[in-house]
Parts: C-alpha cells; structure tokens; sequence
C-alpha cells in the first residue's frame, strides 16, 4: 500500500506545488492521476520513490515511510516508465530491459533470460534484442520501456506519461497492453496522464487534480461519471457534453454509458433511475482513505470521505 499523508511540498522562493495532499493506494490497484499541466501530478508520483521530497508531511511504503529508506535502493526496487521511454541510446533493447536487475546484482546470464521473456509479455519480437533504440519505431520503444520497468519484478510501477510520445493508434494498442499485464501481473500501478479517456481507462480509481494541486474529486471512472462533483470536475471528463454512446449500466441509481471495453464513458441526461446493479462505491480493486466512495473536493458524494487534500 502507498500513501501520502498530509504531504505539503514547496519550493525555494514560495512555490507551492502541493498542500495538505493526504491519499491511500492499495496493494495491486491501478490509480491515475489526471489534470492539466501545473497541478502537480508529476511532483506526486516522484515523491513515492523520493525523486522529490515533500517538505511536510508523509510518504509510505507498506506502512514505513520512505524518507528512512535509502533513495537508491528504494528506486531500484519500483519500476519506472517514463514518456518517450528514456532508454539508454548506446545500448541494445536487451542490455536496457537488463539494467535494474544487474545493478541489483543479478547475473548477467540470468538477467537476459529473464529479458528475453518479458520481450515477449510486452509484444516484441525477439528479433529485436540486438538493435538499439534509434532503429526502433516510437511504439517498440514504449514496450521496451515498459519491460525495463518490469525487469527487477517490482511491486509497485510508476508510469509518468509513458504513451504521450507516440501517436493516437500505436497509444491506444499500448494502453490495451498495459491493461492485459495489469490483469495477468496485479502491480500497484501509479499513472500519470493529462488525457482523462486514458485515465478512465487504466485506472481502478481516478484523481482529478485542479490546477494548483488541488483534488477535485476521486473514484472510479464510473462513480465520476455519474455523479461529476462539479462544472469544472463535468467539463474535464466530458460529462457535459454527452457524446459517448454504446450500451448502459446502472451505477448508483444513474443510467452511465459504457463502451465496448466497459470503460465509463457518460451519463444519459433524463434517464430514468437505474436499478443500482453497477458498481459499488469501493472501487473494483482494494479500498484506501478515499476508496469507499467517490470523494469530492465539496464532500457531496455519498459513502466515506477521504482526507480532502488540495494538491
């Protein structure tokens, strides 16, 4: 589990990037944190394997808080993605994906066996173990990325904008990969994104950050689609503009629209009040300080309210 308690982070001359940000992921769930640039969703991430240190405030590991970790082994131990994959240009995919592991004291032996079969859980072929980044499309590059942040087996995956970089087919055929590994490895996935349908889609729950690192709401893609906190939270998600359309669940007495993958898409205006047979406030995975229920920066939404942090 991670959490962020009471975490306040602010820089030489006055900045604050972050005040009184309280949140809890649970073990194997998948959170992502959405909004626009400036509002801090990089800077919490990179608290989590102490790239940044809050000036107040908690951040903890299974309990134990990580500024009594060492930074080096503690980012060794968590996967990391980035966007544009940030390989090593000069050496090969396969001395990439090895990187973690051999630096954690694997044999090197071991270490490319172990990259040869995450090449093929990511989708790429084995032929290209040899070549190096530049010879690489931008999608191949993305998986190779994608399994050098799995190499080490770590428990927790922190993906900062990793599909930003490539273009919207190659995108959504990688978030469709990433959702599979999900499904098949259960990490404890933190995704950083601005495009609201890609956090929709990977998340289990769903952090939607105002500018200025406050939390406008969190909960299941569908607990925000049916019931929004805001114009601003409305506007964001695209509730208020009701153009998508495949099939309908009910979700806390609200018709939501559904597509094809199950991914919360809407709300029907005017429907009438649905059976309550969709999802429960919890989430679909592990509950935390704002899991039983969707938490709203105004307190509006039924069920349990989490730590109301500005971010």
């Amino acid at each position: 589990m991670i959490g962020f308690e009471n975490v306040r982070k602010e820089y030489p001359g006055g900045t604050l990037a972050v005040e009184d940000f309280s949140l809890e992921i649970a073990s194997h769930e998948a959170v992502a944190l959405v909004g626009t640039s400036g509002s801090g969703k990089t800077t919490l991430m990179r608290m989590i394997n102490r790239m940044v240190d809050p000036t107040s405030g908690r951040v903890t590991i299974d309990g134990e808080d990580v500024a009594g970790m060492d930074p080096v082994a503690l980012r060794r131990s968590i996967g990391y993605v980035m966007q544009a994959s940030g390989l090593l240009p000069h050496r090969t995919v396969l001395d990439n994906i090895t990187t973690v592991p051999v630096l954690r004291g694997t044999a090197k032996g071991e270490a490319r066996e172990r990259a040869r079969e995450l090449m093929d859980t990511v989708g790429l072929d084995p032929e290209l173990a040899s070549r190096y980044p530049a010879q690489l499309s931008g999608g191949q590059q993305q998986r190779v990325g994608v399994a050098r942040g799995l190499a080490a087996d770590p428990n927790i995956l922190l993906m900062d904008e990793p599909f930003g970089a490539v273009d919207p087919i190659v995108r959504e055929e990688l978030q469709s990969e990433l959702q599979r590994l999900q499904r098949d490895l259960r990490k404890t996935i933190v995704f950083v994104t601005h495009d609201i349908d890609e956090a929709f889609r990977i998340g289990d729950r769903v952090v939607i950050l105002r500018p200025g690192g406050r939390i406008a709401q969190v909960g299941t893609p569908q607990e925000i689609l049916a019931d929004p906190a805001d114009d601003f939270v409305a506007s964001f998600v695209g509730a208020d503009r009701g153009t998508r359309t495949l099939h309908v669940e009910h979700v806390d007495g609200r018709d939501v629209v559904v597509d094809a993958d199950g991914r919360a898409a809407g709300v029907l205006a005017g429907a009438p009040a649905g059976g309550g047979n969709g999802s429960s406030g919890n989430g679909s995975s592990g509950t935390g300080s704002s899991g039983t229920g969707s938490h709203r920066a105004d307190g509006g939404h039924e069920g349990e309210r989490g730590q109301e942090p500005p971010r």
